[in-house]
């Protein structure tokens, strides 16, 4: 199977590397360093070779950074892992910071007047330096780019990943590569941008419709490339990796490293998105004098915006991946509570999607959360930390698959025995949110921000939250975690037809219980009504059934009991499902 249970890091393995990283600061003349969980490619999901934040720490969240000085070594996380944290790093020697509330240049003018701050350039993007150096305007405190400190003192870092690239279809992607170039290339040519480095992985795939296995669970191809402005390509990767492709006149390859010398020949303006590129590339293309044009990746809300042919593709996955959901709850429904283990939950879901012949992988770590584990949000259940699933109690399953059609992604909380009344109206809270979500209409050129409250209100009218976005951009046989569409209160992006987002909020009791419920909806034009006004709405990707047993039906209103009996009564009338799994499918889509 794809997901294993060994722990991917211990918290005794970081003071010594700690004490080493400081060593090697020192002889350099630095008084501390930051340690990014990022690569040079911007990605939430690192190879091994990458995994500089967890290999120092032992902190396996999909964001953060630890700044080391030399007397605290400090863990920034947001509120998704303020639980995990503490369980994986040496709180004796690292310091978890609650960020973004805590802006690591608050946090170091906290801890000292004057010090050499070291950084990777090819770590961080501009955007970042920029305003950690804003906030440290006026102090002592400089940040100076250098080499890796963290690669200097990994003795064992695994190999960089050389998988074989493959081509993505046309019958799957709906635009043929040289269409999508033609296109982005115009954008360039009306901005007057000569060319554009294009840096995030998942651009470059959906542009040159590539796919690959660089990082587990993302079907991304690691490399760089260079578009023009007559809608060539300049692609950074060894030639061994894509020379079955073919060849095709527009695409040259190079390798990778002597990408740094051809960004010094470029003539500008060159685009270079600040927000993603790694500022190395802005040093050496201002080292070259080089007209520098910032502005977003051309590619990303192309990409964004699904055509015809990858929603269709997408909702062919989802059902695909609806019956193996059912037939795993079945399964877990059957199973009596002190008798199965979050490690058996996992492994039969995996199964039961195995089972379609489909799955080219998982696409997450399958978040499986019992108890007090359900209040980890990221939750990865290993063999020390594995429970037996108990009665009273609620587990938190998260998980997604990856099909050559689609990616899916999908959260459904489930009642292992008789749960407590306080659960069930927790449970409903979270559910009317989702439901909010579901049924919204909304006037075209709203952001994720100007819908993430109404998935909070239930909660906020009883003094409750959670503290991760509501929803996520999901891509296509591609990252899981896609921008830039989100819901967010901090999210600006326009939301427009074809985006593909999460819908999942929760609710999270450290030490006692979480809560979450998720679906993929896709945003699409909405039918006119009232005065014609120009409207958006979400279409459900998700056909999976709600637990029944958790819904306090009091608490809803008319109108979000009707939804969720429609959403079950066509859950029942799409999905054609084993003999045994009907009369399971039959009562979790009665009517409430």
């Amino acid at each position: 199977m794809f997901q294993t249970f060994d722990a991917s890091s211990s918290p005794e393995q970081g003071p010594p590397r700690l004490k080493a990283l400081r060593a090697a600061l020192a002889a350099a003349g630095f008084d501390g360093f930051i340690v990014p969980r990022a690569d040079a490619y911007q990605g939430e999901y690192v190879a091994d070779c990458d995994a500089r934040l967890a290999w120092l720490t032992g902190f396996t969240g999909s964001a953060g950074f630890c700044i080391v000085l030399n007397d605290i070594a400090g863990v920034f996380v947001d509120g998704r892992y303020r639980t995990q944290v503490k369980n994986q790093v040496d709180t004796g020697h690292f310091t978890p910071v609650d960020w973004p509330e805590t802006k690591p240049a608050y946090w170091l003018k906290a801890q000292t007047t004057s010090s050499k701050i070291a950084f990777d350039p090819w770590l961080f993007t501009k955007s970042q330096i920029d305003d950690i150096r804003k906030g440290l305007d006026g102090t002592q405190i400089t940040l100076h780019p250098t080499q890796n400190f963290i690669d200097g003192i990994w003795d064992d870092r695994p190999a960089k990943p050389n998988a074989k690239v493959e081509a993505y279809p046309i019958e799957l992607s709906g635009k043929r590569s040289p269409d999508k170039r033609a296109d982005t290339a115009s954008l360039l040519q009306k901005a007057g941008h000569k060319a554009a480095v294009l840096t995030l992985p998942d651009s470059i795939c959906w542009l040159l419709n590539i796919r690959g296995q660089d990082i587990p669970r993302n079907p991304i191809v690691q490399c760089f490339a260079l578009l023009h402005e007559d809608g060539n390509v300049d692609l950074f990767i060894e030639e061994e990796r894509v020379a079955h492709l073919g060849p095709d006149p527009a695409i040259t390859v190079h390798a990778p490293d002597s990408f740094e010398n051809h960004l010094t020949t470029l003539k500008g303006p060159v685009r270079v998105d600040p927000g993603s590129a790694p500022l190395r590339i802005t040093e050496l293309l201002s080292d070259a004098g080089t007209e520098i044009a910032y502005a977003d990746d051309p590619c990303i809300l192309s990409k964004a915006c699904k055509n015809p042919v990858e929603i269709e593709g997408t909702r062919t996955a989802h059902m695909r991946d609806a019956h193996a959901v059912v037939e795993f709850l079945a399964w877990l429904d059957a199973q009596a509570p002190g008798t199965t283990t979050e490690i058996d939950v996992a492994a039969q879901l995996e199964g039961y999607r195995a089972q379609t012949n489909m799955l080219r992988d998982i696409s997450f770590e399958t978040i499986a959360g019992s108890g007090p584990n359900g209040a980890i949000m990221h939750y990865r259940v290993t063999n020390e930390t594995n429970r037996t699933l108990q009665d009273g109690e609620l587990i938190v399953v998260d998980s997604g698959g990856q099909y050559i059609d689609g990616t899916t992604d999908i959260t459904r909380t489930v009642a292992i025995g008789t749960p407590s009344q306080e659960q069930r109206e927790c449970f409903t809270l979270v559910l009317q949110g989702m439901i909010a979500i579901c049924q919204a209409r909304f006037p075209r050129g709203l952001a994720g921000r100007d819908l993430d409250a109404l998935a909070r209100a239930p909660q906020w009218r009883r003094g409750l939250d959670y503290d991760h976005g509501t929803g996520h951009g999901v891509g296509v046989y591609l990252a899981v975690h896609e921008g830039p569409q989100r819901i967010s209160r901090i999210s600006e992006v326009p939301l427009k037809p074809g985006m593909i987002l999460s819908n999942e909020p929760g609710y999270y009791r450290e030490g006692a219980f979480g809560i979450r419920i998720e679906n993929l909806i896709v945003v699409e034009d909405a039918p006119k009504l009232g005065d014609n006004r120009d409207q958006l709405q979400f279409e459900n990707l998700t056909w999976v059934p709600i637990d029944r047993r958790l819904i306090v039906t009091e608490m809803l209103s008319p109108l979000e009991r009707d939804w969720i009996n429609s959403y079950h009564a066509e859950i029942a009338n799409r999905l054609d499902v084993s003999d045994k799994t009907k009369a399971w499918l039959d009562a979790a889509t009665a009517p409430l």
